[in-house]
């Protein structure tokens, strides 16, 4: 019966997608942006000459910025219409989202009654309502799967672990941050084959396509204006918080990165401390490399899938912090505050004290819980040392 549901919830994404189509209407913008890739390196033609892309269509005119290898990936996109490809898409990347439900209950504790298949179906379809997750199926973006992925290596994979961590790099580069996890847990094996996938999938775009590669890893990576206006409220890293800060000031990135390396350090202890609980470090680290990436826009936030999914487990089984926890975090990723307050067009830098907290609240929220995690795991080490 939860296989049913789940070709329903698939089936009805990919229904939106054909109406759309027959509709002519402009769905999925970003969808339409890697269909555009993957057929401008089809047909030989460079990915990161110019701002738009010859294949893309009226209503996405946006610079293609994702890997070489990205282009690559995205090819079986282009034998239907973009507004297919996207209700394609978001059928998959919601199937992604019940499986990373599903793995996450496989690996925490949780009441009997609550079994992985069913709850995975029904936590899964309510979290689709959360802000970043419906973000990512409006733009048809592919978060949700690079997740999976993550996910599937970290938690899943026991032979030839890493590789997976290799390929979501491949297509964005954030996941790349999960080999200091691999490093910081003792797997070392598998950070040195998540570089090497990565490392090898990026030489064999060298090899189909050497003048985009070039062009990539020489410009194109390092010019964040093809990306989109930063200190847009969107933008949910911390270079975006000091940038709203600063009213974008020559150093904000470096004083962001700076911040970047104290909650790192942090971070690095916590699943040092956790290294036990997996799921936990899973959450760590992914929730820092939100935090540190130069650009987190709101879709990227879809880590509050997992987290919800632990709270719920953890309220269900006593424990109190995350009693008062989980309705605060599905508040904080359900709640579309950002859309409230005035955003875009440089309006972020007359926002009133209220509105800088709201306007940065995904930033502030993971800082804090981590910062409490650290507090009460020392704390307890303390007292079992005082113990002993």
């Amino acid at each position: 019966m939860s296989r049913v549901v789940l070709a329903l919830i698939a089936l009805a994404y990919i229904v939106q997608g054909v109406i759309a189509y027959f509709q002519n209407a402009p769905a999925g913008g970003d969808t339409a942006v890697y269909q555009a890739g993957a057929a401008t390196l089809l047909h030989g033609l460079p990915l990161y000459d110019s701002d738009t892309l010859p294949f893309e269509p009226a209503y996405a005119q946006l610079p293609f910025t994702y890997t070489p290898f990205a282009a690559l990936l995205f090819t079986p996109l282009v034998v239907v219409p973009s507004q297919v490809a996207w209700g394609i898409l978001n059928a998959l990347s919601a199937l992604a989202l019940i499986a990373v439900v599903y793995i996450v209950l496989t690996k925490v504790r949780r009441p009997s009654w609550l079994t992985p298949e069913w709850g995975a179906v029904v936590l899964g379809g309510a979290m689709l309502l959360l802000e970043p997750v419906r973000v990512n199926m409006d733009y048809g973006q592919v978060n949700l799967l690079l997740m999976l992925l993550v996910v599937l290596d970290v938690l899943v994979v026991k032979r030839f672990g890493g590789v997976l961590v290799g390929v979501a790099a491949a297509v964005k580069l954030v996941p790349l941050i999960f080999v200091a996890y691999f490093l910081l847990v003792g797997r070392t094996r598998d950070a040195l084959r998540a570089v090497g996938a990565f490392a090898g999938l990026q030489a064999l775009m060298f090899l189909l396509t050497p003048h985009s590669a070039y062009r990539f890893w020489t410009h194109t990576v390092f010019d964040s204006s093809r990306i989109g206006p930063t200190n847009w409220s969107w933008n949910q890293s911390l270079g975006g918080m000091v940038r709203r800060f600063s009213e974008q000031a020559p150093w904000s990135q470096p004083v962001a990165y700076l911040i970047g390396v104290v909650l790192a350090a942090g971070a690095a202890v916590l699943v040092r401390r956790y290294r036990d609980r997996p799921v936990y470090g899973l959450l760590i680290i992914g929730f820092l490399s939100l935090l540190v990436s130069p650009v987190s826009w709101v879709h990227h936030w879809v880590w509050a899938v997992p987290l919800i999914t632990v709270l719920v487990t953890e309220a269900l089984c006593g424990n109190k912090i995350a009693r008062w926890l989980l309705p605060v975090t599905v508040a904080v990723f359900a709640v579309p505050v950002l859309r409230w307050v005035p955003h875009g067009s440089f309006r972020e830098y007359a926002w009133t004290p209220a509105q800088m907290v709201a306007g940065n609240l995904f930033v502030l929220f993971p800082v804090i819980v981590g910062l409490v995690m650290l507090v009460r795991s020392s704390r307890s080490r303390r007292s079992l040392a005082q113990v002993g």
